[in-house]
């Protein structure tokens, strides 16, 4: 299933909401800072009862490689780096962090140690950006697309930081593409 996105609805019709705020989830919410220079068992992590995730970005340091410093709150990044955009056109939404996919352009992973069911992201993107939902045996369950660029200061209908989401049962990996693009993700939260 591929949504697209659409500023003329509500969202990505049954992927969810626009502007959808943290205390409308009927769940415990937990802000989650990096971790650093600790190890982490699955039976350590914090989170391990049904609840929403919203990753605290400000407190990694601009070009710091960000991999396991979400891992007890049941994250781990592939090809991510925390920045300060210094290029208006990828201006941040809440805060001066924002994620980027590097060393390698265009993508940027995550997977979840226990399954999700809803990640909820804010994009701005040079080119059409993808972000897709796998299960546990890498099988595609939906995807939404954002059908092209939505960065600051230019005629795109498409608003920087567009919120894009995505539900489904037993998501265990996220990917975020933008074909030969760069693009910054901000204030990324998940629902178990």
């Amino acid at each position: 299933m591929s949504k697209q996105y659409s500023p003329q609805s509500d969202g990505f019709g049954p992927l969810g909401r626009v502007g959808l705020a943290i205390d409308e989830i009927d769940a415990p919410t937990f802000f989650a800072s990096p971790s650093r220079g600790q190890t982490t068992s699955e039976s350590d992590l914090l989170v391990s009862v049904p609840g929403y995730v919203y990753l605290n970005l400000e407190d990694l340091k601009c070009f710091e490689v960000v991999d396991r410093q979400f891992q007890r709150w049941g994250a781990i990044f592939h090809n991510c780096i925390a920045i300060h955009p210094s290029n208006p056109a990828f201006p941040a939404r809440s805060g001066a962090t924002v994620l980027m996919g590097a060393p390698k352009t265009g993508w940027l992973e995550a997977t979840f140690l226990h399954p999700v069911c809803f990640v909820k992201a804010f994009v701005t993107s040079s080119q059409r950006l993808v972000l897709s939902a796998y299960d546990r045996d890498n099988q595609r369950l939906t995807q939404v697309e954002m059908p092209g660029p939505n960065l600051a200061g230019s005629d795109s209908q498409i608003p920087p930081n567009a919120p894009l989401s995505i539900k489904a049962p037993n998501i265990y990996r996220i990917t975020f593409s933008a074909f030969d693009g760069q693009f910054t993700v901000d204030d990324l939260s998940f629902q178990l």
